[in-house]
């Protein structure tokens, strides 16, 4: 086991340098860089004409050549692109992600500030997922076949078949336009500093309520579907026949036989989806819904080309996104001793 835990560990240095790798490379030939979005948006706050909206690619015409190389040592690309690119692995092995470009702070800081919000949507998309998902594929399991079992798979899958930013401008416009029976914006009210424990509570899962429920249908389908196709496969086994052989009751069968054996592939997938709540996925719904997250941060900062908070976030969640599937690797051990790595 310790053997496998440290080969996983030496392959992920290079499944990371490729991803930094290959991403660096493609910000090289991107057009409009860090250093012409600084001009363009120079030259508009001066009042110049820039075109497209004062992010002209070509921002460093007109402009003094010794402004541009002043602006371009700033931006520290002065240097050829393998100093750089060596120098930004210097700072990622110590964990130093760099600054960002046009928010005059440490990339830490910008993920920190941004990260409740993406652990509110997270933690609830997760939990109730599982919480509803799990029931509810055992129910199908138990009862194939009938009537439930296919009107709920017509359910489900319409729920999947929707995508969340779809169904959240419709829940936008249904709830919070029409009826106005939840906020449009925001994880909080603008008086959320005066309210009481009890009122923020309340007023915390009342603008949270869209949002989740934006995520979390789409998420049904696939952990619903595989815990029913999990029970079926085990209920069909030979142990099965030969406990209920000996008397024991349906309930018992279900729980102390099949219920453990038909989790493994659900349990062993915890620590992919829970993580995988946190940063996949809540782009849309947190521009949709004016929720300032992780995937927001992600997303302006390709649009503005802030490369140290682009790189930066990739380097992390690639980082995380390893970890977590070696974590999922070790919890078969956990869950089925009977796997071996060997």
């Amino acid at each position: 086991m310790l053997a496998y835990v440290v080969k996983r560990l030496l392959l992920m240095l290079p499944t990371l340098l490729g991803v930094l790798l290959l991403t660096f490379v493609v910000t090289q030939f991107v057009p409009g860089g860090p250093v012409e979005q600084y001009l363009a948006e120079s030259r508009a706050a001066a009042g110049g004409r820039t075109e497209g909206g004062g992010l002209s690619y070509r921002g460093g015409q007109g402009v003094d050549p010794q402004r541009v190389a002043q602006i371009k040592a700033l931006y520290g690309f002065d240097k050829p692109a393998p100093e750089r690119f060596w120098l930004m692995l210097g700072q990622y092995a110590r964990f130093d992600l760099g600054r960002s470009f046009f928010q005059n702070k440490n990339v830490w800081d910008l993920i920190k500030e941004k990260l409740p919000v993406s652990i509110s949507l997270g933690l609830w998309t997760f939990f109730i997922s599982y919480l509803v998902a799990v029931p509810l594929g055992v129910a199908k399991a138990v009862r194939a076949g009938t009537r439930f079992d296919l009107a709920t798979t017509l359910l489900v899958l319409v729920g999947y078949a929707i995508p969340g930013f779809v169904l959240g401008v419709a829940l936008l416009v249904i709830f919070g336009g029409q009826f106005q029976w939840f906020p449009l914006r925001g994880l909080t009210s603008g008086n959320w500093d005066e309210l009481t424990w009890g009122a923020r509570i309340v007023d915390y899962l009342w603008h949270i309520t869209l949002p989740v429920t934006a995520m979390v249908l789409g998420s049904f389908a696939v952990t619903t579907m595989l815990t029913k196709n999990a029970f079926l496969e085990e209920i069909r086994k030979q142990y099965v026949l030969t406990a209920r052989a000996k008397g024991l009751s349906d309930r018992q069968v279900l729980w102390k036989h099949i219920f453990r054996n038909a989790l493994i592939p659900i349990v062993t997938g915890f620590p992919a989806a829970f993580i995988g709540a946190f940063f996949t996925g809540s782009l849309l719904i947190e521009t949709l819904f004016s929720l300032d997250g992780l995937g927001l941060l992600s997303y302006e900062s390709v649009i503005r080309r802030d490369y140290p908070v682009v790189l930066g976030t990739l380097y992390l969640f690639t980082l995380i996104g390893l970890v977590t599937k070696l974590i999922s690797d070790l919890c078969y051990v956990w869950v089925d001793p009977r796997v071996k790595f060997d």
